[in-house]
């Protein structure tokens, strides 16, 4: 990968695309040096995003970063978290379901997560499957394809509270699993840093360490920063499901600036 630094106040780099769905809108502040996602979701009938990303019109093998790296963006949000609608975020992902390629992948990622409820990714047994978050998953790894076959018994199995608690940390270092809420107003500008390596990934908000992880997302991955009204559930019961959340007061996600460096 290449460096990527901006400043917001100046045109977005040609390495950066922005995506609009519906009322969904990417807007730079020149006078104000920041970038603005903003939607506004009147019903819940339809999907409205606001989106930056580096791979656009790309295949899941062109991804462009790597470990080592590290990613510093300074942000803030229009809400609290309690009332903010949908999903929100920014860092890396492999985006599974892309509209140049026919079959889904396995997700990875490791980001700065935010999903409202009836959001509940309930990846990791100490954390909330909903708010602010920092995560890392990575279900392609070979342990987790192996066992792959008996995930139905697995949700069987997950369903009995005593077994959920012995078993759920050993699947959770199979996909490779770690979490930790971010408990900072959404409001209020905030440093965001994480640095991403092949053995693990370190989370830090103000320059204060949140999460460290023993292990880490392989292969190419694509930078996402994104503001939408999405709600999904899996959970290791499975649960499986998604939807659409009314969001009718406008909500935004503000960037002043953005650092990728490789490491």
């Amino acid at each position: 990968m290449t460096s990527l630094h901006v400043q917001f106040g100046d045109a977005l780099p040609p390495t950066l695309a922005t995506l609009e769905i519906g009322s969904g809108r990417v807007t730079t502040d020149s006078a104000n040096g920041v970038v603005r996602l903003t939607i506004r979701a009147e019903d819940a009938q339809h999907y409205h995003d606001a989106q930056l990303w580096d791979y656009a019109r790309l295949t899941h093998k062109e991804f462009p970063d790597r470990a080592p790296l590290q990613m510093t963006i300074r942000a803030r949000f229009s809400h609290q978290a309690d009332a903010l609608r949908g999903t929100a975020g920014f860092g890396f992902w492999n985006q599974p379901v892309m509209p140049n390629q026919w079959l889904p992948r396995l997700p990875r990622y490791c980001w700065f997560f935010f999903g409202s409820p009836p959001t509940n990714m309930k990846f990791d047994l100490a954390t909330p499957g909903s708010g602010w978050k920092a995560a890392t998953l990575d279900m392609s790894r070979w342990l987790f394809l192996l066992l792959a076959p008996f995930t139905p018994i697995g949700f069987l199995l997950m369903r009995i509270p005593a077994l959920y608690r012995a078993l759920w940390p050993v699947a959770q270092r199979i996909i490779g699993v770690a979490e930790q809420t971010i408990s900072v107003d959404l409001r209020e500008w905030h440093s965001y840093r994480l640095t991403w390596r092949t053995d693990g990934c370190q989370f830090f908000v103000d320059d204060q360490l949140l999460l460290e992880t023993a292990t880490a997302p392989r292969g190419a991955l694509g930078f996402v920063a994104w503001i939408d009204n999405q709600f999904a559930v899996v959970t290791p019961q499975g649960q499986l499901g998604m939807g659409l959340l009314a969001a009718p007061d406008e909500q935004w996600l503000e960037i002043a600036s953005l650092d990728i460096r490789p490491l």
